[in-house]
């Protein structure tokens, strides 16, 4: 599971955003995506996928998107 978490400077919102891969038990791979204000119940999207490879692609391909729109890793310091 990767968490992010950025903190915007104008409103001093720390907002989350975390993606996560799973496997089921029909032998499918999905993504989960959640994000929203910390401390608030987020918005999620769940997206399934046939193998493992493509469910890291898309999860990093995400993970790529939210460093680049400021998130940094929990836990680093900004």
């Amino acid at each position: 599971m990767l968490t992010f978490l950025m903190t915007r400077t104008a409103d001093r919102r720390a907002r989350f955003y975390r993606v996560e891969v799973d496997y089921n038990l029909f032998g499918e791979y999905s993504v989960v995506r959640e994000w929203g204000r910390k401390g608030r119940g987020g918005q999620h999207l769940l997206v399934w996928f046939s193998n493992l490879r493509d469910a890291c692609r898309a999860a990093e391909a995400w993970r790529k998107r939210a460093m680049r729109r400021g998130y940094v890793t929990e836990g680093t310091s900004v």
